[in-house]
């Protein structure tokens, strides 16, 4: 049965629901739901998965290929340039760091030198898919701790691609094994120096070159077919074409689905990449989670469970110590080092392929191999668990309090209106209350963000809005209005409690991001909700029906009067369920007389009132007045 490819299919998809969404609910990663879930149905406990599970670990290994490609086409290359000084120092310094002191670690458990050094390189790498992950599902990308682990693991990503031309120089072995370890003819194999490194500049360049003038001219005349499944297909041709030709000289697949994704990132098919690619990245990266979570091997870890433990415990406080370490040379802010200490601290996916390579040349032998595949696939395991621990226990104990104790008590406590946020949306109102002379104390998740305010000249708190000695130190007591700027609604649910609970003198005033959200804060008895498309949108059509000829003045009637309705339908709606089958009907309903409503201000207002204030009208009537004048001058 379990050879059936349905039922493996079955097993993997009800498998993964339950257990993300058990972790989901629980408040921990989903990265957590989905290694558990590779566990329980792994050959070690319900035995669902067997041998084939490294199979399914190769094929799932394109769900990081993709997400590199993607996370390429976010990034353009004059911003990947001026990253440059970040990867080459933030990366160099902690794999250097980490390869360092685990050789000597290892040297000093007894392991041969070529031995230790393989695994200390194995060892230097974290996890892109688990870390990355983990940040865009925090939407943590934007702060300095995102951009340092980005820089870091993308250091990581280039130079495995010199671990592995440097691992063979480590082995006796011949050509030929090498080629046979590899599974695939290396066109590199066999060449001098010098030829391979022109054929490794020479495939960077057709990716650059394929990407200008081949690939994007493609995009275009599949575009014009107007047949989604051709995108789709194209984009999969793009990816697995770049990933061939890496592996072909050798190179990292993933690192080449990076660069391809950066040459792509100014190309008109940029977004429609994105998302036509997204919910097959997902879908991958949760099966590389969960063939990691398979190939724990638990008979290795009863046979030795100190040794595996200890190993454990001792490579993951080294990287962090390393990490620590690099994020205070590069004045990286307490927080964001905890977050960087805590979130590359296990061993990647990319050591799979190091210490395989390295089996496959005789370097290390069977044991050594079981070992560290077993430590490897537990670092990756508890990642999600200490960063849980972290964000948790540690940030809200020592992060903060570090920030708070910033001499600005007494000029936060003068201020009567408290802004949580200042991201886009928050950096605006609090730009344009300033500029008429009212001063408010700012509270920002971001550390550095916090510094680089207070140049600025902004009165700023760093730390979690949802502490209440956070929200006293800001001067909550004797403030009349908090402002929540924030885009993470579950945030803005526990501000807007806490502060109703403890301080309902305080009026709130709480962005939210759509209409649903708009709901769950009526709901919860927040009376200002400032919808943050609502009023742009709004504009866009102001704007589209006035070229159209209609004109400005009624518009910016009906604008308030569209407004005014809205938020009627919006309150009336808002306490309605909305899987009930009447809503969709009572939301129509609302809709058609929002529309009567609309059409009867229009119809009143230009009809009866508004003839006089027409340009058309008065452009008439100046036209007139000029021929009356002209003929009466001739008469005279």
């Amino acid at each position: 049965m379990t050879g059936n490819i349905l039922f493996n299919v079955i097993v993997f998809l009800t498998s993964a629901i339950i257990c993300v969404y058990i972790a989901k609910r629980l408040g921990l990663s989903s990265v957590l739901g989905y290694l558990l879930a590779g566990v329980l149905i792994g050959p070690y406990v319900f035995g669902f998965i067997g041998e084939e599970g490294e199979d399914i670990l190769h094929f799932a290994e394109f769900g990081v290929v993709m997400m590199l490609f993607l996370i390429g086409l976010e990034i353009e290359p004059k911003n990947f340039w001026n990253m440059r000084k970040t990867i080459l120092g933030m990366g160099g310094f902690q794999v250097a760091g980490t390869l360092l002191l685990s050789y000597f670690l290892f040297m000093f458990l007894g392991y041969e030198g070529k031995v230790s050094l393989v695994i200390s390189m194995a060892v230097a790498l974290s996890s892109t898919a688990i870390a990355l992950q983990t940040i865009k599902e925090k939407g943590l990308m934007a702060t300095t701790f995102g951009t340092s682990a980005f820089s870091i693991l993308l250091f990581q990503d280039i130079i495995v691609i010199f671990m592995l031309g440097a691992i063979p120089l480590l082995s006796n072995s011949e050509g030929s094994s090498i080629e046979k370890s590899l599974g695939h003819s290396n066109l590199l194999d066999g060449l001098p120096i010098g030829f391979q490194t022109l054929a490794i500049i020479l495939s960077v360049a057709t990716i650059i070159v394929a990407g200008r003038y081949l690939i994007v001219p493609i995009l275009r005349k599949v575009a014009k077919t107007g047949v989604r499944e051709l995108l789709i297909a194209s984009a999969f041709l793009i990816v697995f074409s770049i990933s061939l030709l890496m592996e072909y000289v050798g190179l990292s697949p993933a690192l080449g689905a990076f660069l391809g994704g950066v040459v792509l990132s100014n190309s008109q098919f940029k977004h429609e990449l994105e998302s036509t690619l997204e919910p097959f990245k997902d879908l991958l990266l949760g099966l590389f989670f969960m063939a990691v979570g398979a190939s724990i091997n638990f008979v290795i870890i009863s046979k030795i469970p100190l040794t595996i433990g200890g190993l454990l415990i001792i490579i993951v406080l080294l990287k962090a110590f390393v990490l620590f370490i690099t994020g205070r040379i590069f004045k990286l802010k307490f927080d964001q080092k905890l977050m960087l200490t805590f979130g590359l601290a296990q061993i990647g996916e990319f050591a799979f392929v190091v210490l395989s390579f390295a089996f496959q040349l005789n370097i290390l032998n069977q044991e050594q191999i079981d070992i560290m595949l077993v430590v490897t696939a537990l670092s990756m395991s508890v990642t999600p668990m200490v960063s849980a621990f972290n964000e948790r226990i540690l940030l809200p104990r020592i992060g903060t309090k570090e920030s708070i104790k910033r001499p600005m008590d007494h000029i936060a406590k003068s201020h009567k209106i408290i802004l949580v946020g200042f991201g886009h949306f928050g950096s605006t109102v609090g730009r344009f209350l300033r500029s008429h002379g009212i001063e408010a104390t700012i509270l920002d998740h971001d550390s550095n963000r916090v510094d680089f305010l207070r140049k600025m000249g902004f009165d700023v708190y760093y730390g979690d809005a949802t502490r209440i000695d956070l929200l006293e130190s800001a001067g909550i007591a004797e403030a009349k209005i908090l402002i929540c700027a924030i885009d993470n609604m579950d945030v803005t649910k526990n501000v807007t409690k806490i502060v109703k609970e403890k301080y309902p003198h305080v009026e709130l005033m709480v962005r939210a991001k759509n209409r649903d959200a708009a709901y769950d804060l009526l709901n919860m008895g927040i009376e200002n909700i400032y919808r943050e498309t609502l009023d742009t949108s709004l504009a866009l059509a102001k704007d589209t029906l006035s070229k159209m000829g209609f004109r400005k003045y009624t518009l910016n009637r009906q604008v308030k009067n569209f407004i005014k309705y809205d938020e009627d339908s919006l309150r009336r709606l808002a306490t309605e369920p909305k899987q009930d089958k009447n809503f969709i009907f009572k939301a129509r309903k609302e809709l058609e007389e929002q529309e009567r409503l609309l059409n009867a201000d229009l119809e009143r207002g230009v009809v009866i009132y508004d003839d006089l204030w027409d340009s058309e009208q008065i452009r008439k009537t100046l036209e007139k007045q000029q021929k009356n004048n002209a003929s009466q001058s001739k008469t005279t």
